[in-house]
């Protein structure tokens, strides 16, 4: 056999299968967008879970990256599509699911629930005879989740709060921890499973899911949507899926918290916040201030304890009860400059020119 046959048939042999999803095969270093039908509208337009494909040539973990499980989390949609774009991807290696929108209803009713306003969060493993959002949460867990080695969710504060780009993992989940500090976000935040989640279900079943935490519903960030996007090439780079060129590690630890808590507004009435999500904060420190509208009464709100402000309340009206802030329990070894130096790394990064963002 001719030493240029003989080369191309051991090429052949040792190339890496097509990837089935749906009733597609996407072929080894090659791309396609599989839709996987889940419903219909009442007017019987088709709704479909669209997944987004990438094969590469070379073996390497299969991963997925999923943004809108709640449809007003718009931030990991755009987060979703810049990744998409990165060259880093061209030379893959393994296999990326990347699912834009999880939860289309929502999404287009610019929405956190489900029709029935149940929270597709709460809905997994789902079961392909159930409501709507269980039989959603079963074709996203059993097609896409359950086929890969791990995955990132992408989460934002609910509409009228945002957060500071957070990392949340498992206690004592080592894998998930290790992610997150390759992820490189500004606060790690350990926060248990809870019954009914992606992150719950999966890892029940043998697959670790990081879940990130950033920005406000129905809202772009632009610090958040960056920090999301290395974050994730920086997990995938950690599972040699990509080159390390052009994906630099933080250059500051992230603070990891080991607890949380939400203040809440001891009166209603008019809301002045003085302080911001990313803020160390000292016990005893006045963070807002709450008036009536006639401005004869204002009450102020303290921080009960040295933390950092994690997320917060944008709408400067509030009822009694209401959360105000949301204040993580730091380290004593706390780096201050944290959120400043990844801010300010993220600015310098020749990963988000002008052309990028657009």
């Amino acid at each position: 056999m001719p030493r240029a046959l003989a080369a191309a048939t051991s090429d052949a042999l040792m190339a890496r299968p097509a990837f089935l999803l749906g009733d597609m095969e996407i072929a080894a270093g090659t791309r396609a967008s599989v839709p996987l039908p889940v419903s219909a509208l009442p007017d019987h337009t088709p709704i479909n879970l669209r997944v987004e494909v990438i094969h590469g040539k070379r073996p390497g973990p299969t991963m997925f990256v999923s943004a809108a499980v709640h449809g007003d989390e718009v931030i990991g949609v755009e987060i979703v599509r810049r990744l998409l774009r990165t060259p880093q991807l061209d030379t893959l290696r393994g296999t990326l699911l990347v699912v834009p929108v999880v939860n289309s209803f929502g999404f287009l009713a610019r929405s956190r629930y489900l029709p029935d306003r149940r929270d597709l969060n709460r809905c997994f493993p789902g079961s392909s005879k159930g409501s709507l959002g269980s039989r959603l949460a079963h074709i996203f867990l059993q097609d896409v989740v359950l086929r890969c080695d791990f995955g990132i969710d992408l989460h934002s504060a609910a509409e009228h709060r945002t957060n500071l780009p957070q990392i949340r993992v498992t206690p004592g989940d080592d894998t998930t921890a290790r992610m997150a500090r390759a992820f490189g976000a500004p606060v790690i935040l350990t926060s248990s499973l809870r019954d009914g989640s992606l992150r719950g279900e999966a890892a029940a079943r043998g697959t670790p899911v990081l879940l990130y935490e950033a920005g406000e519903g129905l809202r772009f960030d632009e610090f958040a949507v960056r920090v999301g996007v290395a974050g994730i090439l920086r997990v995938m780079r950690d599972h040699d899926m990509v080159a390390t060129k052009g994906i630099a590690k933080a250059r500051t630890p992230s603070l990891v918290c080991r607890s949380s808590t939400w203040l809440r507004a001891p009166v209603g009435g008019l809301l002045r916040t003085f302080r911001a999500e990313g803020d160390i904060v000292e016990a005893g420190e006045v963070l807002a201030a709450i008036s009536d509208p006639s401005g004869e009464a204002e009450t102020e709100l303290t921080a009960p304890e040295a933390g950092i402000l994690i997320g917060r309340a944008v709408v400067p009206v509030v009822n009694e009860g209401d959360a105000v802030f949301h204040l993580a329990e730091l380290s004593p070894k706390a780096d201050e400059d944290t959120v400043d130096t990844l801010s300010a790394q993220l600015d310098a990064d020749p990963l988000f020119d002008e052309d990028e963002i657009i």
